[in-house]
């Protein structure tokens, strides 16, 4: 096990050393002489103010994302639930957005984006619970946790008939990005992730148990609906704070937790670290080969000012890789 770990961590870094010599606007060469103390004062700012922090809010997102689906995969006993279909991320969205919209926020204030997303995930998970009641029943909750992410969605989509202007920050806000990062986004991201993650793997027995199931954890001696709730606070944090940082990835949350319980097992103290270190190599690592991409189809059509964001291409791989996996285990109740 603690090889995996190992494994992981050095992935970890590979991804971020990749992403740190992937983008645009200076060679690979001159990273190295940044890193080794040349380079000119552009070439500086470029790899410290913006490549840096760009690579360290994408490992952080991702461990956010990777550890709030695990969170929510146990608590609810639904492989399919996940921050993207449960109302929180479209919520921590529409906040973000509505924000942006009334001039409340934008990706020049961190701190108020980040706020703006915990009040609409917040008000994602109160309208989920409203809607699938005070029982928790993770089937009912899981249900209509798809039909409030929906309505949800087209709630943002109201707000940009409303404020046309907004258009860019919206796709930015719905597709997911890391583009223009820089150290006040890090330096709200860390001690946020770091904390809710705590939270989590303290809560990493009670989880156990309530996969096992509701009845299990009551002989346990659990309150399963206090556990849950206290458990769904916690998703919601740690998605808030990642789609304040990078906007809505798609799929993280939903299968890096399947690859986590399948490399770690089912013992969430040690699933928890696993799927934060597993969320960061896979965000990492698409958006360096986002940035690769970005640069290759740039040189292919000479278009300079084209890029692909991190969160289209989470999006594709993420939709292929579940149809694969349906295709293969046709006869699977999810």
């Amino acid at each position: 096990m603690t090889r995996r770990f190992a494994v992981l961590a050095a992935l970890a870094l590979v991804c971020a050393g990749v992403e740190l010599v992937a983008g645009r606007g200076m060679s690979p060469g001159a990273v190295w002489d940044v890193l080794g103390g040349g380079g000119d004062a552009t070439e500086r700012h470029i790899l410290l103010q913006l490549r840096l922090p760009r690579a360290l809010v994408a490992l952080g997102a991702g461990a956010c994302l990777a550890v709030a689906g695990l969170v929510l995969q146990s608590a609810l006993r639904n492989p399919l639930a996940g921050p993207e279909v449960t109302g929180v991320t479209p919520g921590a969205v529409l906040g973000a957005v509505t924000a942006t919209a009334l001039g409340l926020a934008g990706w020049d204030s961190p701190l108020a984006v980040v706020l703006a997303a915990c009040a609409g995930g917040c008000a994602g998970a109160l309208l989920l619970w409203l809607l699938a009641g005070r029982g928790g029943d993770p089937a009912r909750t899981a249900v209509h946790g798809v039909l409030v992410s929906a309505v949800l969605g087209g709630l943002t989509a109201m707000v940009l008939l409303v404020e046309p202007g907004e258009l860019g920050s919206v796709v930015q806000w719905l597709v997911g990005t890391t583009e223009g990062r820089v150290w006040e986004h890090w330096h709200l991201l860390w001690p946020w992730a770091l904390a809710w993650g705590v939270a989590a793997w303290l809560l990493a027995g009670p989880l156990t148990l309530l996969r096992c199931g509701d009845d299990i954890a009551l002989a346990a001696g659990l309150s399963a609906h206090r556990a849950r709730t206290l458990a769904l606070g916690c998703a919601v944090a740690l998605t808030a704070g990642a789609v304040a940082a990078v906007g809505a990835l798609g799929f993280v949350g939903l299968l890096v937790p399947h690859l986590t319980v399948a490399v770690f097992g089912a013992d969430l103290r040690r699933s928890l670290p696993g799927a934060a270190l597993t969320g960061a190599v896979v965000v990492c690592g698409a958006d360096a080969v986002a940035q690769l991409s970005s640069r290759l189809l740039a040189l292919t059509l000479d278009a300079d000012r084209l890029t692909l964001p991190v969160g289209a291409l989470t999006a594709c791989l993420g939709a292929g890789l579940l149809l694969v996996v349906v295709r293969r285990a046709p006869g699977r109740t999810f």
